[in-house]
C-alpha cells in the first residue's frame, strides 16, 4: 500500500475545517483510494506501484491541505477499480466524471479539473458538427469510461466498441479498425504527439458536455466529501496549469538538416510568424465576440440566445431517439421588493448569487441559463419529470442556503415539465410556465410539476 504524507489538521494550508471535520481527519486513519492504472497523462500506476500523473499531483495537494492520508489500492484496470469501489473496497475514486449510473453509489466533489472532450479521427474524416448525423460509423472506447455511457445513451446511431487501454483505442482509429474515438483534449494531444500518430486529427467536440473530473466518494461518507471539497477549493488555476505542463510537455528529438532549416527560416520565417500572429488574434477576437453574444453579462450564464440554440438541439435529439427531456423554469420570489427596498445593485448581487447556487447544484449533463429578468431556465436531457423534480428541489434548497442580501433569506419558485410526444419547444415552455405560476400562486418557495396537459402537482412545499 502507498501512503501520501499526513499533515496535521491544525496546520492545513488555507483550509478551514469544522470541529467535526478535524475530528474525522485526526481519528479516521488512511482513506483508501482506487485509480485508473492506465490513463496517461491523467493518472497511472508506475512500475514501483505508485500513483503518478495530473490526478496524483492534484490529490497530493488536497491531502496536504486537509490533513487526510490517501492509501492507494492497486488494481489492474479501470473496470476493476469501479467494481472494487462498488463493493466498498475503496472509499474514494480519484478522478472521474459524474454520471447518473455512478451516482447510484458515489457522492461527487467539486471538479478537480475541467476540459473538453474531442473526437479523434483519421485525417480524411470530415469535421463532426453533430454526432447524431453520422451513419454506419464505429467509435471505440477504453472499457468503463463515462464517455462510453454517454454515447450509448445519446447516440445509438454509432456502433460502440471497447478495448482495454487508451493506446489501443487510439491505435484502432489510426489503423482503420474504427472510425473515431472520443477522449479528453489533453489525452488526445498527448497520445497523438507521443506516439507519432500524425495521420490522426481532432475532428470536433462533444456537444454540450465538458469533462468535469471530480473525486468520487462512497455515499455513506458525506463528511469526507465535504473535507475534500475544501481541499479542492484551495487549488489555484496557476497550480493546475503548472501540474498539467509538467506532465504534458513532450520533447521530440529529430535529425535536422541545418542548412535547409536556415534557408527555410530566412525565406519564410518572418512571414509565417506575422501571419500566424494575426490569424491567432483574429480567431481569438471572433471567439470572444461569439462568447459575448451568447453570455449574460451579469451572471456569466448562457443567455436566451444560447439557451434557445441548445434547447432546439436537445429537443431534436430527444424526438429523434425517443429519449426523455425535461425543463425547469425558475423565478426569484419577491424580486421587485429587493430592488425597491435594497436597490438595484443588491438585486444584481442576488441574481449573481442565485446563478452561482444553481450552477453548483445542477448535474454535469444539465444546462442552465438566464431566461430573462429574474427568470432562469434549466434543461435536463435524458431526464424524466420525477428526476427533474429532484433537481429542482435541490436548486430550491441551495438558493435558500446561499442567497442572502440585507440579512434576509431569499427563495425561488419553479415549474417542471417533461417533453410529451409530438410536443413543440414552445408548448413545453408554456406548460413549465404554467407550473411555475401555480407555484407562485400557492405560496412561493416551492416547485410544481406538470406531467400532462392539465395535470399539475406540487412536489416541494415551503420549508
Amino acid at each position: 500500500m502507498a501512503f501520501f504524507h499526513l499533515f496535521p489538521a491544525a496546520v492545513c494550508l488555507g483550509v478551514e475545517l469544522t470541529a467535526a471535520e478535524v475530528e474525522y481527519v485526526r481519528g479516521h486513519g488512511p482513506v483508501t483510494m482506487c485509480v485508473d492504472p492506465d490513463w496517461i497523462p491523467f493518472e497511472w500506476i508506475n512500475e514501483a506501484g505508485e500513483h503518478e500523473g495530473i490526478a496524483a499531483d492534484l490529490n497530493r495537494l488536497v491531502a496536504e491541505r486537509t490533513g487526510l492520508r490517501f492509501e492507494l489500492v492497486r488494481t489492474r484496470s479501470w473496470d476493476e477499480s469501479l467494481a472494487l469501489s462498488k463493493e466498498g473496497g475503496c472509499q474514494v475514486l480519484s478522478f472521474l466524471n459524474q454520471t447518473p449510473e455512478r451516482e447510484k453509489w458515489l457522492l461527487f466533489t467539486e471538479p478537480l479539473f475541467s476540459e473538453p472532450n474531442v473526437f479523434i479521427t483519421r485525417e480524411e474524416h470530415p469535421f463532426i458538427a453533430d454526432p447524431g448525423d453520422l451513419i454506419d460509423e464505429t467509435i471505440v472506447f477504453p472499457s468503463g469510461t463515462s464517455m462510453e455511457e454517454i454515447v450509448r445513451r445519446r447516440y445509438p446511431n454509432l456502433a460502440v466498441r471497447t478495448v482495454g487501454t487508451e493506446n489501443e483505442a487510439i491505435g484502432m482509429v489510426s489503423g482503420k479498425q474504427a472510425d473515431m474515438t472520443l477522449r479528453s483534449l489533453i489525452v488526445a494531444a498527448y497520445t497523438i504527439k507521443k506516439e507519432g500518430l500524425f495521420n490522426l486529427k481532432i475532428a470536433g467536440q462533444l456537444p454540450n458536455f465538458t469533462n468535469n473530473l471530480r473525486m468520487g466518494v462512497v455515499r455513506d461518507e458525506p463528511i469526507l466529501r465535504a473535507i475534500l471539497d475544501k481541499g479542492i477549493g484551495s487549488i489555484s488555476q496557476r497550480e493546475r496549469a503548472r501540474i498539467v505542463n509538467e506532465h504534458v510537455s513532450i520533447n521530440v528529438q529529430t535529425v535536422v538538416d541545418y542548412a535547409l532549416a536556415v534557408k527555410i527560416l530566412l525565406g519564410f520565417g518572418v512571414l509565417a510568424i506575422v501571419g500566424f500572429y494575426w490569424n491567432y488574434r483574429l480567431k481569438a477576437h471572433n471567439a470572444e465576440l461569439e462568447r459575448i453574444s451568447r453570455t449574460d453579462t451579469l451572471t456569466g450564464l448562457p443567455n436566451r440566445l444560447k439557451l434557445n440554440a441548445v434547447f432546439q438541439a436537445e429537443h431534436a435529439r430527444a424526438k429523434r431517439y425517443g429519449h426523455p427531456l425535461s425543463i425547469i423554469m425558475l423565478d426569484v420570489d419577491h424580486f421587485k421588493r429587493v430592488n425597491d427596498e435594497l436597490g438595484h445593485l443588491a438585486g444584481d448581487a442576488l441574481l449573481v448569487a442565485i446563478a452561482q447556487a444553481i450552477r453548483k447544484t445542477i448535474r454535469d449533463c444539465d444546462v442552465v441559463g438566464r431566461w430573462g429578468g429574474e427568470e432562469f431556465l434549466v434543461l435536463c436531457p435524458e431526464t424524466d419529470a420525477p428526476g427533474a423534480m429532484l433537481v429542482a428541489q435541490r436548486i430550491r434548497q441551495a438558493v435558500r442556503d446561499a442567497a442572502a442580501t440585507g440579512r434576509r433569506a431569499h427563495t425561488i419558485s419553479g415549474g417542471v415539465a417533461e417533453l410529451a410526444p409530438d410536443e413543440t419547444v414552445d408548448a413545453l415552455l408554456s406548460r413549465a410556465d404554467k407550473a411555475l405560476y401555480r407555484a407562485k400562486d400557492t405560496g412561493r418557495d416551492r416547485v410544481c410539476g406538470v406531467e400532462k396537459e392539465g395535470e399539475t402537482r406540487t412536489e416541494a412545499e415551503r420549508t
